[in-house]
């Protein structure tokens, strides 16, 4: 989200060509389903929480988000038109193992570490839905097999964020645990058994202060929801951590 402020070219170049690229890779050949990642950053401004897929979500605050939900709304006409099976994931602040070097439990980890000191935004009242990576995984895995099907009379069951026009669905995969930004730090001191040199700081520009999901869809689809709690995923990433980094 905030490398779209500096570059936000990147991010339409990715995900809106890229994306269509891969969709029309789909439409010709004709796949069984074709099943894509958006992000929790599309529900915006949305402040009713936990946040549910059949809300609107049309408040985007960056361009990152902005360019996720207008390839949810490619992907809808694509499945419109082409009779495509598609599924949209709705990740929520995914984190573990080989997580990407930029987001913030690998560079708090880091910074840590080293004695280097780590920002905080909003002062730490924040609130982020943390998602680990194996049961996001899992969640996918499981979906693969709930292809979307166009409703024949345009009716859709309620809950569901099926179009009424079209083989399409958007799902939250989240932990339905909405945890405070400072008690996900504390959790790291704790398992480092080494205090942060904290830098508090504002509000990021397009950032929110707070993401939860609703999971009742993706468990009534699957029989499955995320639940690793976000210390058990803490412990973990930092056993990885320090085999990875030597450190």
């Amino acid at each position: 989200m905030r490398y779209s402020l500096e570059n936000p070219r990147a991010y339409l170049d990715a995900n809106v060509i890229g994306t269509f690229t891969v969709m029309e890779a789909a439409r010709r050949l004709e796949v069984q389903h074709l099943l894509m990642a958006s992000t929790s950053s599309v529900y915006g401004a949305n402040t009713e929480m936990p946040f549910v897929e059949t809300e609107k979500a049309d408040t985007q605050l960056t361009i990152y988000a902005a360019t996720k939900k207008a390839n949810e709304s490619m992907a809808h006409a694509y499945a419109h038109l082409y009779d495509l099976p598609t599924t949209m994931f709705r990740f929520f602040t995914v984190y573990g193992p080989w997580g990407r070097p930029d987001l913030a439990l690998y560079k708090f980890v880091d910074a840590i570490l080293d004695g280097r000191p780590i920002d905080i935004y909003n002062h730490g009242d924040m609130y982020r839905d943390f998602t680990y990576v194996d049961d996001l995984v899992r969640a996918i895995r499981l979906l693969i097999d709930a292809a979307p099907v166009r409703p024949q009379d345009g009716v859709v069951p309620e809950g569901d964020s099926l179009s009424p026009v079209a083989p399409y669905r958007v799902i939250n995969i989240g932990n339905s645990d909405k945890v405070r930004l400072l008690d996900f730090v504390d959790a790291i001191e704790d398992c480092l058994g080494q205090k942060a040199e904290r830098n508090y700081m504002g509000m990021q520009t397009g950032d929110v202060p707070a993401t939860w999901a609703n999971a009742d869809l993706l468990k009534s689809l699957t029989g499955y929801r995320p639940q690793t709690d976000f210390r058990d995923g803490i412990a973990r990433f930092v056993e990885w951590y320090r085999e990875y980094s030597g450190k």
